[in-house]
């Protein structure tokens, strides 16, 4: 597992003040993936597979390297960390631990998501 807890969030832009933001973020984007990623933990699934949570809300991760995980267990907080025009938790599935070097794979949730902690089927 890696993690990263130390970006602010920063206000929510939704339309046009979106486009505005996306132009100040150069900075961000020189600074690499943990820039882009914001707040983020990863996750090894011992297959050679992770998944990223990013984007999670400043101090709110509550696991630590090392630590494992389980069903159920939170991870931490939608944020707005990051390249991020307004809160959401990006999801990402990858064969690197390494968001730079890694390529994306597919990723199911087999009809199911949580959603404010119960599982609700997606329509």
């Amino acid at each position: 597992m890696a993690l990263h807890n130390g970006e602010p969030d920063h206000q929510a832009f939704r339309g046009i003040p979106s486009i505005r933001y996306a132009l100040t973020q150069q900075r961000r984007a020189a600074s690499g993936w943990s820039g882009l990623g914001g707040n983020h933990v990863i996750i090894g699934l011992g297959t050679g597979e992770f998944v990223a949570l990013c984007h999670l809300q400043l101090g709110s991760i509550r696991v630590s390297v090392g630590q494992s995980v389980g069903i159920g267990d939170e991870l931490g907080q939608c944020g707005n960390s990051g390249n991020s025009t307004e809160p959401h938790v990006h999801v990402q599935a990858m064969d690197a631990i390494d968001p730079q070097q890694a390529g994306a794979i597919p990723i199911s949730f087999h009809g199911r998501l949580p959603r404010n902690r119960e599982v609700v089927d997606i329509p």
